[in-house]
């Protein structure tokens, strides 16, 4: 990845430039450039599923590392004349004059002082994972502490799983996971209280149910080996589920004035658009996990092509009424 703009590009306006380099912003930029458009794409370096080992349920891509998937997106993506750079959008904003008839445009801030043109923006910034304040539950996230039974849930299956109350939809986790193991412990962590139904429902799924404040996970070898209580008890596990609150890295659209706002199912924050990715700001898109909290990966790439082949339209109709007004006015003139 190139790590500097020229001063040559400083200069130039994009057709569009992406915010973010994961599978959505890549997956625009494929399409973009096939649209023979010109496109910067401007990458922070921090993928969301760094720590994890593959990424899983994308077709013909099962278990690849994410960051050659990245590494392979990047290459398709120049393949068609996208550029893909190093930086950090801090902030943009809109240089359209006001008039009626007039061209989007905007300007795109990078926090080491450069600044690029575009006519369009699609932020695919994605999402951080907000995780629970218990000890050692950062340092093996992704690798034997989880979260998605259809990212992880072969990986585990059989093997004694902890599921972590820690959101509202442990329960739903909890119900989820026993798909895939007989051995399903639910640590209600004192934030899980079942109703009387869902008591029921775990001891019909003879799933354990552990009370008690979590303190912190054991590791054995580099392996997670047991979740320890604030007693001091050690309830042996294989592995631990829990939900972290997903808030949208949504800055860049806020300093437009495109808020993010919590998400319907209560797991976080996201940024509204419509199905094609539109924001409330004409010329301002968005897509994968900065919209949709749930996403996987191959849900953000398709959410991309998506945005991509909607801007390439807008572009079309914004250069197609101003060939219409300059014929209008050169009839006018002669």
């Amino acid at each position: 990845m190139s790590e500097e703009l020229n001063n040559s590009q400083m200069v130039e306006q994009y057709d569009v430039v992406v915010v973010g380099g994961g599978a959505a912003g890549l997956s625009a930029a494929v399409t973009l450039g096939r649209a023979l458009r010109s496109v910067l794409v401007i990458d922070a370096g921090e993928p969301r599923n760094a720590p994890a080992t593959g990424v899983h349920g994308f077709l013909s891509r099962d278990g690849i590392n994410p960051r050659e998937l990245l590494a392979l997106g990047r290459a398709e993506a120049s393949q068609y004349g996208a550029e893909v750079v190093a930086g950090t959008v801090v902030a943009a904003r809109s240089t359209a004059d006001p008039t009626a008839g007039a061209e989007l445009a905007f300007e795109v801030d990078l926090a080491d002082g450069r600044t690029v043109d575009a006519r369009r923006l699609l932020v695919t910034t994605g999402l951080t994972d907000v995780l629970p304040d218990i000890d050692g539950i950062k340092e093996r996230w992704g690798r034997d502490v989880l979260h998605c039974p259809y990212c992880h849930g072969w990986e585990v299956r059989n093997k004694a799983i902890g599921i972590l109350g820690s959101v509202p939809m442990a329960l739903h986790q909890t119900m989820l996971f026993r798909q895939w193991s007989p051995n399903i412990t639910l640590f209600l962590n004192d934030v899980v209280e079942p109703t009387e139904e869902e008591w029921e429902q775990l001891a019909a799924r003879s799933i354990t149910v552990v009370d008690g404040k979590v303190r912190s996970l054991d590791v054995t070898d580099d392996a997670l080996s047991g979740v320890v209580l604030a007693s001091g008890k050690v309830i042996p596990v294989e592995a631990v589920v829990t939900g972290p609150r997903l808030q949208a890295r949504s800055a860049v659209l806020e300093s437009l004035g495109i808020p993010s706002v919590v998400h319907p199912m209560g797991v976080g924050t996201h940024v509204e658009v419509t199905p094609q990715g539109a924001t409330s700001m004409p010329g301002v898109w968005a897509a994968g996990n900065v919209t949709d909290l749930t996403g996987q990966v191959m849900a953000s790439a398709a959410s991309g092509v998506m945005a991509g082949a909607a801007i390439n339209a807008d572009l079309m109709v914004e250069e197609t009424r101003l060939a219409v007004d300059a014929a209008r006015l050169s009839a006018v003139s002669r």
